[in-house]
């Protein structure tokens, strides 16, 4: 037991909001419009069954406005904390007041669920001795070492999505701490050696990962492994950390932070205002809901016990009534001032535009705080530009530095890639960096994050190997996941020994990363995806916490280490080469020699034929301004080899440094060891990709 000193009640002060400690106690405030009392519960330890002090704040004189708040002197970082808040129980307005039920503070920069009963929290019964609690955290006491948030921009960024439990939790990784924040310290020199710039984290707010969400086809229950469904938006993920129930919450992401920045590498949240875990009318209570159930979220307008499900997960956060504006805008300000991140990933971010009514806005307040808040000036803001209510906003999302997840650049790269015909104008689009959905609006490359695969669907492996998805062991009968996903399996579904269909794969692998790496806008891809791993075609595999199909096998660091080379050279070469991660659009305008920015070609020079219903063949040559030559792309989709013309280079000479149908150190050429094309034409091989670089 802690050595507590006595505490002494003061009236404290209505903000900030949280539990703000100082070096003689703990300032708690507490925001609730409709409430008519709030009780804080003090517990010395994270799993005490009893609360050591229970404070009633008195609403003439802890109350100031809609600000529940008191300072307790003597109080100090390390204890645990809840509330309970009395109100009205009308369901039928939207009131779900319940006293029983033990609630965290929304505000808290830690919890601890070891005690946790997620039943416990449904129902009207108490919930005392199955409650989560917040911790009191000093977050002011950390040596940063002088670190700062990178702020690269976005023109020279390469990202990679990474689960963080699922990238070091299979014993194959070796790591100290599997699936934690630790564990994945110890794996960024394998992310420098790749080349990234960024990482874009799953969800590491705080979620319920105990929440059972169905039974899979081994009668097993399923879990929340993604973890789209927060509890808790300032507190990292306790299962995430090795002593969450010491409050090391913010030390341990700070210490992973810190280690990225040191490698260069910065770090994006994706983060999920949309909705939270507490779910439609029969969910838990965890704080909002039994805090102010009817000012956090969307209800349906003629019987208020029921709520708006824009999010297709049970209910949807009123994001644009103010106290909510400011709680996001709060929450983002955090991570960014406290915590160093780089950068966020707004979860269904359609939802955000979204009006008291439901309605989208033109000029929604939460988007165009984010967009001018000074703290966020330098912070990487993206949108998934779509909801579960309809909404689709790619290329007209609110705000102008905001960049989106370019779903239209995956569809039309999986269905070029596999072969599909009469795609050469879209692909050319595609690759200039979507100028058809951006420019007009004043937009610009960056707003473009271009994707082949996420952790929504199949990995790249999986991409050439099914072409059905395969999610029996989801327990929904195969039923959940989309349907078409615009794959190719090369003609077997699934693993096979046959070795000209893996060399085919691989090559397609290769042809997808050199299509993203040399697209004009913002790459990003799938941690795993440069070393073949797969999900057993599984597309939906946010159930599936387990070895077979979710965590990251290192064995295949190894099994695969010529595709690793392949990514890592083709992101080098990205970074060497300012004309394809441009920051503006092409113009025509010619460099010195009199190549211009872009110019395209089919087969034969300054002759591409958009229109070609059955065209999958198409070249580009790219003039540099800079010192670092001229290049020629030439795709070939067919499944024969074409002969495509060479543009000429006056006073220079061609050399082939990328043929993705060329074996292992071949496929990417070392620098130095480049070769040189002697002759006006270059045989493509079937299904590949050439680059060229002009060069004396």
């Amino acid at each position: 037991m802690k050595n507590v000193m006595k505490f002494s009640i003061e009236v404290g002060k209505s903000h900030p909001l949280g539990a703000v400690p100082d070096k003689d106690g703990v300032n708690f405030s507490l925001f609730s419009r409709n409430a008519t009392g709030v009780e804080l519960l003090l517990f010395n330890e994270h799993d005490s069954p009893e609360p050591l002090r229970i404070i009633t704040l008195d609403p003439k004189i802890n109350k100031k406005i809609f600000f529940w708040h008191v300072y307790v002197r003597g109080l100090k970082p390390g204890m645990h904390y809840a509330y309970r808040v009395h109100g009205p129980t009308d369901i039928h307005e939207g009131h779900r007041f319940n006293p029983k039920k033990v609630l965290l503070d929304p505000y808290a920069v830690g919890n601890t669920n070891n005690l946790w009963d997620r039943g416990a929290a449904c129902g009207d019964g108490d919930n005392l001795a199955t409650s989560m609690r917040s911790v009191i955290i000093d977050i002011s006491d950390y040596d940063w070492e002088g670190d700062v948030p990178i702020n690269r921009p976005l023109s020279e960024s390469v990202i990679a999505e990474i689960h963080v439990k699922g990238f070091t939790k299979s014993p194959t990784s070796g790591v100290k701490h599997p699936g934690t924040f630790s564990g994945i310290i110890e794996k960024i020199p394998y992310l420098k050696e790749l080349g990234v710039t960024g990482v874009e984290l799953l969800p590491v707010m705080q979620f319920d990962e105990k929440a059972i969400t169905g039974i899979g086809d081994d009668n097993q229950p399923l879990r929340n492994y993604w973890g789209y469904s927060t509890i808790s938006f300032f507190a990292p993920q306790p299962s995430y950390c090795i002593s969450p129930e010491d409050g090391q919450h913010i030390t341990e992401f700070r210490d992973m932070v810190k280690a990225f920045h040191k490698a260069g590498i910065g770090v994006i949240l994706d983060v999920v205002f949309n909705h939270t875990d507490e779910g439609n009318h029969q969910g838990p209570t965890i704080n909002f809901k039994g805090i102010d159930n009817s000012i956090y979220y969307h209800l349906v307008e003629n019987d208020k016990q029921y709520y708006m499900d824009y999010s297709g997960c049970g209910n949807t956060v009123n994001c644009n009534i103010p106290i909510v504006n400011k709680f996001i805008v709060d929450c983002l300000e955090f991570w960014v001032k406290e915590m160093h991140v780089d950068g966020f990933r707004f979860d269904e971010g359609s939802i955000l535009t979204r009006g008291e009514d439901g309605a989208p806005m033109k000029y929604p307040p939460v988007i165009w705080n984010i967009e001018l808040s000074e703290t966020l000036a330098d912070t990487k803001v993206i949108a998934e530009a779509w909801d579960a209510g309809g909404l689709y906003q790619i290329g007209y999302f609110p705000g102008y530095r905001w960049a989106e997840w370019n779903g239209k650049y995956r569809d039309t790269m999986r269905r070029f890639v596999r072969g599909d015909p009469g795609l050469l104008a879209s692909v050319a689009s595609s690759i200039a960096g979507s100028a058809d959905i951006y420019q007009s609006s004043g937009h610009l490359p960056v707003n473009s994050i271009n994707f082949i695969t996420c952790h929504d669907g199949f990995t790249l492996n999986d991409l050439v190997s099914y072409n059905e998805k395969h999610n029996s062991a989801n327990g929904e009968g195969n039923r959940d996941g989309i349907n078409e996903n615009l794959s190719w399996n090369c003609g077997v579904e699934g693993n096979t020994d046959d070795p000209a269909i893996e060399a085919l794969r691989i090559r397609q692998i290769k042809n997808f990363a050199t299509m993203l790496f040399i697209s004009q806008g913002v790459p990003m891809f799938v941690i795993g995806d440069e070393v073949r791993r797969t999900q057993q075609g599984n597309n939906n595999g946010y159930c599936q916490d387990n070895e077979a199909i979710s965590w990251f096998d290192w064995h295949l660091a190894e099994k695969n280490k010529e595709l690793f080379r392949f990514f890592s050279k083709m992101i080098a070469f990205r970074k060497r080469h300012p004309i394809i991660h441009r920051s503006r659009f092409f113009t025509g305008a010619p460099n010195e020699r009199g190549m211009k920015d872009i110019d395209w070609h089919g087969l034969s020079l300054y002759q591409p034929d958009m229109n070609d219903l059955n065209g999958r063949a198409l070249a580009f040559t790219l003039g540099s301004e800079e010192d670092d030559g001229d290049l020629h792309v030439m795709i070939n989709m067919y499944w024969e080899p074409l002969v495509f013309e060479i543009p000429p280079v006056a006073g220079l000479s061609w050399y082939r440094w990328v043929d993705t149908s060329l074996p292992y150190m071949q496929d990417v050429a070392e620098v130095g060891s480049e070769t040189v094309i002697n002759d006006f034409n270059y045989c493509v091989n079937d299904r590949s990709i050439v680059i060229l670089k002009s060069s004396k």
